[in-house]
């Protein structure tokens, strides 16, 4: 099932830390939060990713064309310094499609983009690509073609810091609570869909706006409510709460660190075969 990832935002509230690069680029520990995005779609077996490019969109080109799998994967090197040997690999196995969708267009704008490269997919995944989860994605997946709908996305509940307030009539207060105690759910992000989205995306539409209100209308989009982990990456503050959460070694979207967690997951007790990649030293970028 392809993967859509939506990389082409100018990502204005969290400038501190995206200046000079598209937000999708920004950094969680030593790879750009898009880089885990695609990590954890390609640990439930979805490898197929199409990106959709707009701000500074050749950082994004450059970086896979040059990737570098020493960066988070452990090597030897041999005879003399000529040679690395990588013991797995990132990337080696990913197909990654990148299309130029417009610096200025909407979500969906961008999606109906990307649509001539859906060819022969029913279903097909896509992703804001600034949020991360450890919710198991088979499981939104399988919901989605039991209840047959067109569309459906992860609904969680908001990590914001600020409070939800209830008041009386005349100003009085009734309650105060955090935006992670309510019972406020929002779009998480994580979307499935069916190929028939397109006939509901006009010109011009955002995806959540128009599109989104005709399947309402009609019963065609579905959420699933996840109370577990997720959070998004808006804010500086945000970015280092996940950094804080990967220098720990305490990041629950690394499912691909655990074992036994993907869909496809090996025998229980079953040893984990590692995939080695040997590279001439002189192809190596550090």
């Amino acid at each position: 099932m392809k993967v859509v990832l939506f990389c082409g935002g100018l990502g204005m509230r969290i400038r501190e830390a995206s200046e000079n690069v598209p937000k999708p680029m920004v950094h969680v520990g030593d790879r750009p939060i898009l880089w885990h995005v695609m990590k954890y779609y390609a640990h439930f077996g979805h490898k197929d990713f199409i990106l959709c490019l707009g701000y500074q969109s050749e950082v994004i080109k450059n970086y896979f064309v040059n990737y570098n799998e020493f960066m988070s994967n452990d090597f030897v090197l041999s005879n003399g310094g000529k040679d690395l040997r990588v013991f797995n690999s990132d990337i080696h196995d990913w197909t990654i499609t990148f299309v130029n969708t417009g610096v200025n267009a909407n979500i969906g704008q961008r999606l109906k983009a990307v649509e001539p490269y859906l060819q022969g997919e029913e279903t097909f995944l896509a992703n804001y690509s600034d949020n991360l989860t450890d919710f198991h994605l088979p499981k939104l997946i399988e919901r989605f073609h039991e209840q047959d709908k067109t569309a459906a996305f992860l609904c969680v509940r908001p990590s914001l810091t600020c409070h939800y307030v209830s008041m009386a009539d005349g100003g009085l207060i009734q309650e105060i609570k955090t935006m992670g105690d309510c019972d406020l759910l929002i779009n998480g992000g994580y979307f499935v869909f069916k190929r028939s989205i397109f006939d509901y995306i006009k010109d011009g539409e955002e995806l959540v706006q128009e599109p989104f209100h005709r399947l309402i209308q009609e019963k065609r989009l579905m959420g699933y409510a996840y109370n577990g982990f997720w959070k998004s990456m808006d804010t500086f503050k945000e970015k280092q709460e996940l950094d804080d959460l990967r220098s720990k070694n305490r990041a629950p979207w690394e499912l691909w660190k655990r074992q036994n967690t993907a869909s496809t997951a090996p025998p229980e007790n079953a040893p984990e075969k590692a995939s080695v990649h040997t590279y001439p030293l002189e192809s190596v970028k550090i």
